[in-house]
């Protein structure tokens, strides 16, 4: 019998001036950073919620409250590694991941293999199973109006327990 899960996750922040912006561990140029308690990285911030989600261990915000100092400013590949762990504990391996991330700029595809290069050490899966597609917003809404960020993740998730 093999058990198949499949999660979803969302993160959105807002952007102000200053600061650096982080996508799946990469340093994207741009005049504006996303607005958190944390690095930031709303890419993995989803992937997160989404492997959570999948293995049924609740949420990103449990296991990482922003009240705690702990974890101010931190990587949020810090963060993804834990929870990878964490699905892995639990006796899943991650199949693959599906992100679209929602920034009218910076343009994201100069970027997109780096990001997923990074993902794919940290998720331990090959880059043929990340999938990353930027879309604008076509100028609708808080990320039309360039104010912030939104991202939606799907992952899938296996437990084998054929031996």
């Amino acid at each position: 019998m093999t058990d198949y899960r499949v999660g979803f996750g969302y993160d959105s922040h807002r952007f102000a001036t200053g600061i650096p912006l982080f996508l799946g561990g990469v340093n994207i140029p741009s005049e504006k950073g996303c607005v958190a308690h944390s690095d930031g990285d709303a890419l993995i911030h989803a992937i997160c919620d989404a492997l959570l989600g999948a293995a049924a261990l609740d949420d990103i915000g449990t296991h990482f409250p922003d009240k705690d100092s702990a974890f101010k400013n931190i990587d949020s590949t810090i963060l993804l590694k834990k929870v990878v762990g964490m699905v892995h504990a639990k006796g899943f391996q991650i199949q693959n991941m599906d992100a679209s991330i929602l920034l009218e700029c910076p343009k994201l595809a100069p970027f997109v293999s780096l990001i997923r290069q990074s993902l794919s050490k940290i998720l331990e899966i090959e880059e043929t199973g990340i999938s990353i597609k930027a879309k604008t917003n076509e100028k609708m809404g808080f990320v039309g109006r360039e104010e912030g960020i939104a991202v939606y993740v799907v992952v899938m998730i296996k437990k084998d327990y054929e031996r």
